[in-house]
């Protein structure tokens, strides 16, 4: 009957283990069995996955991730940051990024780096509105790496805020993962000049988050937006935008040169 069984796990392809893996509670031993296979790509992401997956097994299932594998870990900070055992495993991961890696130390610091943030008065804003957002930094500046991914995951509009300038670039990726980021939070990002470069990099990849035309109009006018996407973007410029970049003098001279260039060479077909 053991060798019978044994023939039969043999002959399932990998998709049926995974999903055999994707269940609430999967029996032990199949977790066992699977470790033993773990090259394979789809069982290695199922066993990463699971919450349940044992100790023993999960540095054997990282280093048969595929990148696409570790990716998709990547893009559920949620899990990933309340699971130390996983962070560390994924250490050792062969096919991991090096900006994967670095966001993974981030997750691993047990001594912060220093929130980084504005505390002067924005323009409109009143005494206790300031006040409010200083007792925020204040208290984000207590907390570890993980916690201020789960905050920013979970948390309010103005916690989102802050944590869009924090310096660790695992943070910044949560805020703009969070279930509860609205449209009108992206095009507020979009237009800051006070956040990284990383962040407005991340933003013009998300294919939701560009396919809002305030979003790009946005990025392209930012003059902290990195000059390759700012290009890329600038095609799609309406005539009213190119004529604004024209005018714009805080923006790269390369940009404001290829905004005039374009309106003149439309304005020259439309004549």
């Amino acid at each position: 009957m053991r060798e019978r069984a044994i023939s039969s796990l043999l002959a399932e392809p990998a998709s049926a283990l995974a999903a055999a893996l994707a269940t609430d509670s999967p029996a032990g031993p199949l977790f066992r069995y699977c470790g033993a296979i773990a090259e394979k790509a789809e069982v290695a992401l199922a066993l990463a996955r699971h919450p349940e997956c044992p100790l023993y097994v999960l540095p054997v299932a990282c280093k048969g991730l595929s990148s696409a594998g570790l990716q998709a870990l990547f893009d559920d900070l949620d899990s990933l940051s309340s699971r130390p055992y996983l962070v560390s495993a994924l250490m050792r991961a062969p096919n991991l990024a090096p900006e994967q890696r670095e966001q993974l130390r981030e997750l691993l610091e047990e001594t912060d780096k220093k929130i980084v943030a504005s505390v002067e008065k924005e323009p409109g804003e009143d005494e206790a509105t300031l006040e409010k957002r200083v007792t925020l930094l204040q208290r984000l500046s207590k907390m570890r790496v993980v916690e201020r991914v789960q905050l920013a995951l979970k948390g309010n509009r103005e916690e989102r805020m802050a944590l869009i300038r924090d310096p660790c670039k695992v943070v910044q990726r949560a805020v703009l993962q969070s279930p509860r980021l609205s449209d009108r939070e992206v095009e507020t990002f979009s237009s800051m000049a006070s956040i990284s470069e990383d962040v407005l990099r991340l933003i013009s990849r998300n294919r939701v988050f560009i396919g809002n035309p305030i979003v790009v109009r946005n990025l392209v006018s930012n003059p902290k937006t990195p000059l390759d996407i700012s290009l890329h973007f600038l095609p799609n410029a309406t005539p009213q935008e190119l004529k604004a970049l024209t005018l714009n003098r805080n923006i790269p001279e390369t940009l404001r040169s290829m905004a005039m260039r374009l309106h003149r060479q439309r304005s020259f077909q439309r004549a």
